[in-house]
Order: structure tokens, then C-alpha cells, then sequence
């Protein structure tokens, strides 16, 4: 098995957005999308990347030269129905969108063909990083808990960034890493509250429904890691924001990588943090200097907050706490 990452990105976007730093308004392409912005990370911590993702109609056309161009080793299933794409307008320093077009959900026969290339390479693989399809219509969660299962029980250590239905699928099948934000997870019904408490609590129920290690994520405040049993809190710089957007994917990017390397836990969590830091002082997602993450590395700090073991939860109750909440 080579020491490399696979990344599993169903349904990329293309980004259009309209910038002006001068007297005259620029207009930027780029290919988008939580994969993609994932494996643009692991790109730039040097370690190497495969990209399966399924490409269709126009968009498609413009999307695959330009994620070639990236540095990844793309491999793709060509369809009949058009990849989506989204246009912003950040020309008076906001991000306003203009248009958010998601694209087309995959055929059956169009996800068979992405879930055998995706499989035969994750194999190949030592990580193997599932990224969210955006709109969730586009691919099943089912895809989801085979690849998790099929890679998992394969050798290939699968890390998850997901939320929603695409989450409890993989937890059903299980999962080396997970990385979630509180966000989701109030909205998905699984905390109650953003309290550090009520985030504690989940975090051991996530781990006992199917994550071996877990980290939730938390905008401004320190992310909450489960290692070994233990919570940390996971302190990192404070810098200054360009666009907070990428964060979270960078952050799953950074622990990959280190994985795909050999790196223990805690040297990924914390490589992760310090991308996820860098990630935000930039407007270009799921980028940053590999020097700039190395020194601030060193200045993300873990601290234990609490080893009590909670309650065994079933997938099953899981699910069902989404449901009645």
C-alpha cells in the first residue's frame, strides 16, 4: 500500500467569483468543493493525492482541466448530467452569491462506475478521505456506508468529513477519523446545545456509534478532539480572518495527510488545527504555504479536559435522537 491519500469527491463545483483589488474587476475560476479544497491542502503538505470525482456536461468540461492543473492525480467518471457550479460577487468585501446551481444527481449506473474506480484506488491507498457531494440529493448516504465498510475492512484507514444522513451511514460501517463542526450538529439534531459539555457528551457518542478518533470543530472557540478515550481541547493561534470559509476542510486535509505518512494522532489533529488556521488569513480555499503550517504547528497546543466515559450508544439511538429533536 503506497503512502498517499485518496480522496473521494462525487460531485465537484465550479467557482466563479468577481473580485476588484484595483480600478478594474477581476473575474476567478476555479474548481470547488469540499474534496476538491481537501485534497488542494493535502497537495500543499506535499503529500500525494488521488481525486475521484464523476464530471458532466459544460461544466464539467471547463472543471476537469483546471483540477488537472491542480497537482492532484485526477480520476474521473464522465456523465451525461451537468456538475454545478456557484458565481460570488466579493467586489464590496463581502461574499454575495448570484447563483448556486448544485448540478445533477448520479444515475445508478453512472454511481457504480465512480464507486468501483473510488474503491480500486482507495485500496491502493493508506488514507482514504470521504468528502461530503454538497447538495446531499447528489449522491446516496448508502454509497457512503459501502465505501466506508469496503475501504475500512480492507486496510485503508477511512477519515470522514460529513454530516447529516452521509454521517450516520458511515458510522454504521465505522470510521478511523471523523471531523464534524457544532453547526452540524445542532442542526442535525445530535447536540442539544453548543456547550462544551453537551459537545463532550457527543463526541463519546459518535466514537461508541462508529468513530474511532473524532473532532469537532467550533468557529472561534477551541475544537474538541476524542484520542484514545480522552477529550482534548484543541488551542491554536489567533490570526487574522480574510475568509473563513475552507477551515474545517483544511483541518481534515492536515490529519489525513500525516495519516497517509505515519504521523501519530495528535501530531495529525494538531497539523490539522495549525492548516485550518493558515486557511482562514488567505481568500483562496484549501491553500497555504507548507512552511507558514509547519511553524505554526509547533504553537497548536493540546489540552486533556476530561477522561469520563459516557453511556454505549447504537447506531440505532443515534438516529433517533436526530429524529425526535
Amino acid at each position: 500500500m503506497n503512502a498517499h491519500v485518496m480522496v473521494f469527491a462525487p460531485a465537484p463545483q465550479l467557482t466563479v467569483t468577481i473580485d476588484q483589488t484595483s480600478d478594474e474587476p477581476e473575474i476567478h475560476l476555479h474548481p470547488g468543493g469540499q474534496g476538491v479544497w481537501q485534497a488542494r491542502m493535502i497537495t500543499c503538505l506535499g503529500t500525494r493525492v488521488v481525486l475521484c470525482a464523476s464530471l458532466g456536461g459544460e461544466i464539467g468540461q471547463v472543471l476537469e482541466p483546471l483540477m488537472a492543473s491542480e497537482g492532484v492525480e485526477l480520476k474521473v467518471v464522465h456523465r451525461d448530467s451537468s456538475s454545478g457550479g456557484y458565481v460570488h460577487d466579493r467586489r464590496n468585501g463581502r461574499r454575495d452569491e448570484i447563483v448556486d446551481v448544485p448540478g445533477h444527481p448520479l444515475t445508478r449506473h453512472e454511481l457504480d462506475d465512480l464507486y468501483n474506480l473510488t474503491l480500486g484506488e482507495g485500496l491502493r491507498a493508506s488514507v482514504s478521505v470521504l468528502s461530503g457531494p454538497g447538495d446531499p440529493s447528489l449522491a446516496p448516504p448508502d454509497v457512503y456506508r459501502r465505501l466506508a465498510a469496503d475501504l475500512g475492512g480492507n486496510g485503508s484507514r477511512v477519515v470522514a468529513d460529513l454530516s447529516g444522513e452521509h454521517l450516520r451511514a458511515v458510522l454504521d460501517s465505522g470510521v478511523s477519523f471523523l471531523k464534524v463542526s457544532h453547526e452540524e450538529l445542532l442542526r442535525d439534531g445530535l447536540a442539544s446545545s453548543d456547550s462544551s459539555e453537551e459537545l463532550t457528551r457527543v463526541l463519546y457518542e459518535l466514537h461508541a456509534t462508529g468513530a474511532e478518533s473524532v473532532v469537532v470543530s467550533r468557529a472561534d472557540e477551541p475544537a474538541l478532539a476524542l484520542v484514545n478515550g480522552e477529550v482534548y481541547e484543541v488551542h491554536m493561534p489567533r490570526l487574522q480572518v480574510a475568509d473563513p470559509r475552507g477551515a474545517g476542510d483544511s483541518m481534515t486535509a492536515g490529519v489525513a495527510s500525516v495519516l497517509a505518512a505515519g504521523g501519530d494522532l495528535q501530531l495529525a489533529i494538531r497539523t490539522g488545527a495549525a492548516a485550518g488556521a493558515l486557511n482562514v488569513t488567505r481568500h483562496g480555499l484549501g491553500t497555504g504555504r507548507p512552511d507558514s503550517i509547519a511553524g505554526l504547528v509547533e504553537r497548536v497546543r493540546l489540552a486533556p479536559v476530561g477522561t469520563a466515559r459516557q453511556d454505549r450508544m447504537t447506531p440505532d439511538d443515534l438516529a433517533g435522537r436526530a429524529t425526535t429533536a
